[in-house]
């Protein structure tokens, strides 16, 4: 590729998937400067479900007071500035390619915008790709298609100085407009609460005619709605504090948004983990969030923490790749890097499937990835191998699963590890779960338990389950050749996955 194909992928640089067949990213450094905040991420691993190698962001305050001075703000500039010298410092300290920076609102809307721009260039290096305001919906939504392939509805990014829509369907980024409601901006509207109300409205009806209010589920991007969904879940004592594929009701929604304006939010903040600068912004952002759920009227609101600079990952996939399953792909990622024996899972799964031949397709696909991590965390230790599994299941950064999905994983392979749940530190957790999938649960960890225990590589050749639940009995066919792996410990393993099946247990050697 020569210097003129390079430049014709315009903010993206060189793609890093040039060939089709890539299953893994080296590591790869974005800088989002926003009208908020700056941040740097590197991400690192299984290409389709990129991990966060690194992750920091500076509040820079950029778009404070643009709406009244047409300017970027002083202090946000110098702030801005130094922090991209470090991350430019960073990633050559981590041997990395040269960064990707993407600009929004605040420096494309500021009359100051190219001058800074030409700063940073001058001063590291680094050059700063401004993008337009459909620009920015386009890659904020595939964003949550990173995480979240089968998403359907209406994707709202809300930043500093800006707010867009996009709608996805059917995996891919449709219509899409953009609206100066950011908090920052709004933030010069005169006329007091009543005139902004007003504002925010008419804004809304404007977009809502051009993009449509026929979208069930709202997908929520930026830092403004991160900040009120952890409001929501301290407000309903919600027990599993991951962001990501949080799922809101429009009633529930509605209660947290009053409910915010009557609480002292720098005493709750506390509780939420939010900078002052970001929870100064909230009063504003839950204005717009309320008049916005009335405008669409979405059935569901859920929170993607993908946005914009997964977006950008996005943009240089293959369909091939983006047609992958991320959380398969992530579970597959750790296994090749952690376990003991890659490729063991698969193995695994294909063992125990008559277990969840009938179950549905979303079940089985998280049995399997059950199956792809139930060995990773073998170096904790055996005490607490239970717990570490379960913990990180239940909090890894994980697309393409829901809350309680993540919660039957982790107690899959709780159970991988450990027959009882009794005194389980997670409890709260499992209230998640209705108890015929705790049930379920506990079935899948201990037949995991059993298949581990049973063969070293390929339990699935050396014996076959099958399951008669009218009759009440799990059948174990073993192998002549592997016959002596039916051990003690495999018998006992046996047995305990017969009772959480409530199952007689029926063992033969097959005639070969």
């Amino acid at each position: 590729m020569d210097g003129t194909e390079e430049r014709n992928w315009g903010p993206f640089g060189r793609p890093l998937f040039e060939d089709p067949s890539a299953r893994n990213l080296s590591r790869v450094g974005v800088v989002d400067i926003g009208s908020n905040s700056v941040r740097m991420v590197v991400f690192d691993g299984a290409a389709r479900s990129p991990a966060y190698f690194y992750n920091e962001k500076i509040m820079c305050g950029l778009g404070t007071g643009i709406a009244e001075t047409g300017r970027l703000h002083p202090e946000g500039r110098i702030r801005a500035l130094k922090a991209i010298k470090r991350f430019q410092l960073l990633a050559a300290g981590m041997n990395m390619p040269p960064l990707t920076a993407v600009a929004t609102a605040a420096v494309r809307d500021a009359e100051d915008g190219p001058e800074f721009r030409e700063e940073v260039l001058r001063e590291t290096g680094l050059s700063m790709h401004v993008i337009d305001g459909t620009e920015e919906a386009r890659l904020s939504a595939q964003g949550v298609l990173l995480g979240w392939p089968d998403a359907n509805g209406l994707m709202c990014d809300i930043g500093g100085s800006s707010m867009e829509l996009a709608v996805i369907e059917n995996g891919e980024v449709g219509k899409r407009v953009t609206s100066g409601l950011g908090p920052l901006k709004l933030a010069g509207i005169k006329g007091g609460k009543k005139a902004l109300k007003a504002h925010i409205d008419a804004t809304l009806a404007d977009l809502a005619a051009e993009i449509g209010t026929h979208h069930q589920r709202l997908y929520l991007v930026g830092g403004s709605w991160r900040a009120i969904a952890r409001l929501d879940m301290h407000r309903r004592n919600y027990p599993l504090t991951v962001l990501h594929e949080y799922r809101m009701s429009p009633s529930s929604l509605a209660s947290t948004l009053k409910w915010i304006g009557k609480v002292d939010l720098e005493e709750v903040r506390a509780h939420t983990g939010t900078s002052s600068s970001r929870m100064a912004l909230v009063p504003t952002a839950a204005e717009v969030l309320k008049r916005l759920t009335r405008t669409f009227r979405p059935r569901e609101i859920a929170v993607s923490s993908y946005g914009i600079r997964e977006g950008m990952l996005y943009e240089q996939m293959p369909d091939r790749l983006r047609a992958r399953d991320p959380l398969i792909e992530a579970c597959r990622f750790a296994e090749q890097k952690d376990a003991r024996m890659p490729g063991f899972g698969k193995s695994l799964y294909a063992f125990i499937r008559p277990l969840v031949a009938n179950d549905p397709a979303p079940r089985r696909r998280i049995v399997k990835a059950a199956c792809l991590l139930h060995d990773v965390t073998w170096r904790a230790h055996p005490d607490y191998r239970h717990e570490v599994c379960f913990d990180n299941a239940t909090r890894a950064n994980l697309g393409g699963l829901t809350h309680q999905e993540r919660v039957f994983l982790g107690l899959s392979l709780l159970h991988r590890y450990k027959n009882s749940r009794e005194d389980s530190p997670f409890e709260d957790l499992f209230g998640m779960l209705s108890e015929k999938d705790i049930a379920k649960a506990e079935i899948v960890g201990k037949a995991m338990r059993f298949g581990a225990m049973l063969a070293v590589d390929e339990p699935h050749k050396k014996a076959e389950l099958m399951y008669r639940p009218k009759k009440h009995e799990l059948h174990l066919t073993i192998k002549p050749e592997a016959a002596g792996l039916y051990g003690e410990v495999a018998e006992a393993r046996f047995q305990s996955l017969c009772q959480a099946l409530n199952a007689q247990p029926v063992v033969k050697i097959s005639a070969g």
